[in-house]
């Protein structure tokens, strides 16, 4: 009796131990929630995203903000052609820095809504000239993304006849607006930047999970999301792609200074470096490689190459390509297209990871 009764105390024991240990473990849940990988360390890799590309894309961006600034000053005090030649030559350099942290828009940059404030394309000419006659207007509400950013500096600075508009009846209205849409820029750039070096890097290279809101998923996501923008509103929109063939060559990124396809070549070239890790440090393409898939690694950047190359072909000012080199934009809507399917399907499936935005054309 007392060793059937011994026996059913140890039984009931480790029947409790057990309930007790999966209990506890279903509580923790792992630590790591992705497919295996092989002994990958997604640490690095997110310490290399960190500290190898999106902060130093970020402070360049302050930089290149920066010395825009001191060129926009410089013409603002002196409105004539060449000023306005070497403020163009700046802006273009910090709209290019722009699409290096294209792609980052998580974290800090979604919270500050860094995007929408400074790439929101086309641009509400009309309000923005409203905006300068009055003197008045709040850069900081959501309503206003349309009047500022790059796009707005692009329209106000360089589209046909801005120069004399900075000597007009109105020429002090537009230098404030063109200060303050500027000093938007900074502010906001800034935030992101400061938000990321102090307390956002630790959390982001910490969360080695797949799930939605993990680094790694917003990395993949962010991927996706900019190849539907490139075959959207970069490329295909303003070919006509969604209205029936009609072209809106008014809505390109960079309409007024042409350059429109070297921004989008910039863009995806960046977009391959991410995915490859700088090619100094690990990326999303050794990851594939852990994962047992190193024929996708190697047809995402051959793919890469083709859709960059065949932008590439494309001559700016795009808005007139348009019309003039109608094969080389089909050529490249579809080499963009299969890059698009392989990020968004494929590398998304394989690293177990749900794409949780919505586009807007569908695919």
């Amino acid at each position: 009796m007392k060793i059937a009764r011994l026996k059913t105390i140890i039984a009931t024991a480790i029947v409790v131990f057990t309930v007790f240990i999966i209990a506890c473990s279903k509580k923790s849940g792992p630590a790591d929630n992705g497919p295996k990988a092989n002994g990958f360390d997604k640490a690095a890799m997110l310490t290399n995203y960190a500290d190898g590309l999106i902060i130093p894309a970020y402070t360049d961006l302050q930089t290149q903000i920066t010395s825009f600034e001191t060129a926009a000053d410089t013409f603002l005090a002196a409105p004539n052609e060449v000023n306005q030649l070497a403020l163009k030559t700046a802006f273009k350099n910090a709209y290019l820095q722009y699409q290096r942290v294209s792609v980052d828009q998580f974290g800090p940059a979604e919270s500050n809504l860094l995007n929408n404030f400074l790439n929101t394309f086309p641009t509400d000419n009309d309000v923005i000239n409203g905006n300068i006659t009055r003197g008045t207007y709040n850069l900081v509400q959501n309503s206003a993304i349309d009047q500022q950013g790059f796009p707005a500096l692009d329209y106000v600075l360089f589209s046909p006849g801005a120069l004399a508009k900075f000597t007009g009846s109105e020429a002090a209205n537009r230098k404030k607006y063109v200060e303050d849409v500027i000093q938007r820029m900074k502010t906001l750039e800034t935030n992101v930047l400061d938000a990321w070096k102090s307390t956002y890097r630790a959390q982001f290279i910490s969360n080695t999970r797949s799930d939605a809101g993990s680094p790694i998923a917003f990395l993949i996501n962010q991927f996706a999301f900019e190849m539907d923008q490139m075959k959207g509103p970069r490329i295909g929109w303003p070919y006509g792609k969604q209205s029936g063939g009609v072209q809106f060559p008014q809505n390109t990124e960079g309409y007024h200074t042409g350059i429109s396809i070297a921004l989008a070549a910039e863009n995806l070239t960046n977009l391959k470096r991410m995915f490859n890790g700088n090619s100094s440090g690990k990326g999303i393409s050794d990851y594939l490689v852990a994962l047992d898939h190193a024929q996708l690694k190697q047809d995402v950047l051959s793919q890469f190459d083709k859709a960059i190359n065949s932008l590439n072909a494309i001559p700016d000012p795009y808005s007139a390509a348009l019309t003039t080199h109608r094969t080389e934009i089909d050529a490249a809507y579809r080499e963009v297209q299969i890059l698009l399917t392989l990020i968004k399907t494929d590398v998304a499936s394989a690293t177990g990871v749900r794409i949780t935005y919505q586009d807007t054309d569908g695919d």
